[in-house]
């Protein structure tokens, strides 16, 4: 075992220890998850659930801006500024905190729940080079991603990783007809295949899971009746992730 302390800019210690744990295996369940990460919603599921943003960063931003502009008016290299320095440091570890505590309970959640999760690989670097940057920055899809990656390997789960440039946004979940790219403000549209009435972000995460090779149902992905019956699907309720999960 090997320990260490170390502080940061935000005068916070830390304690680590390396030790070595046997993998804790979850008993085996039938459910399998496709996730579509978005920004709209954090994370939209397969079976049709969608996960709120919490957007950490754009909430704080206000108290980000004042303790930054005291920062500012500070002399350099006084006491004053030191302590100052250290506030805003503070202030982004807080949000930096309870966005990776909101990774952690859902992370844990949807590994408990399901036997397989699947999530599409995308290109966050390139989109941090973008207007979006911030609201990118602000979900911490990696982070989350990376979670879901190594809980699935400690509690036996499986953990699929798709190529982002699977057409998960412009294919049919219903029937698999491809209609072509669509702009980001249409939410829903009909497939011209079969006439189901789509769910934009569920279709993609129904897709994401099929494109790893999971059976799920494309039921979720409706959002109402088209031109030919919905497909049925079983009714159920969902656990809520344990405020204590990590």
């Amino acid at each position: 075992m090997r320990s260490g302390c170390r502080a940061n800019t935000s005068s916070r210690y830390f304690a680590s220890f390396v030790v070595e744990a046997e993998l804790d295996a979850l008993p085996e369940t039938e459910p399998v998850v496709g996730i579509d990460l978005g920004l709209t919603h954090f994370a939209v599921l397969s079976d049709g659930r969608k996960i709120a943003s919490p957007r950490f960063l754009r909430r704080a931003e206000k108290k980000l801006k004042h303790a930054q502009r005291g920062l500012s008016r500070k002399q350099d290299g006084s006491k004053n500024r030191d302590k100052a320095r250290v506030k805003v440091a503070r202030a982004h570890v807080r949000v930096a905190d309870a966005r990776r505590e909101f990774h952690h309970q859902l992370s844990t959640a949807l590994i408990r729940e399901n036997q397989a999760v699947a999530v599409e690989d995308l290109a966050v670097k390139g989109l941090a080079r973008t207007r979006l940057a911030k609201s990118v920055h602000d979900a911490g899809w990696s982070a989350f991603v990376h979670m879901l990656e190594y809980k699935a390997r400690r509690y036996g789960r499986k953990f699929h990783r798709i190529g982002r440039f699977e057409p998960t946004s412009q294919a049919c979940s219903a029937c698999g007809a491809t209609d072509g790219p669509k702009p980001l403000h249409i939410r829903a549209w009909q497939c011209r295949g079969c006439g189901a009435w789509l769910d934009r972000d569920v279709n993609a995460a129904v897709n994401v899971a099929r494109a790893a090779g999971l059976a799920v149902t494309a039921c979720g992905a409706q959002v109402r009746p088209g031109l030919i019956p919905a497909q049925r699907c079983e009714a159920g309720t969902h656990p809520k992730p344990r405020r204590d999960a990590a």
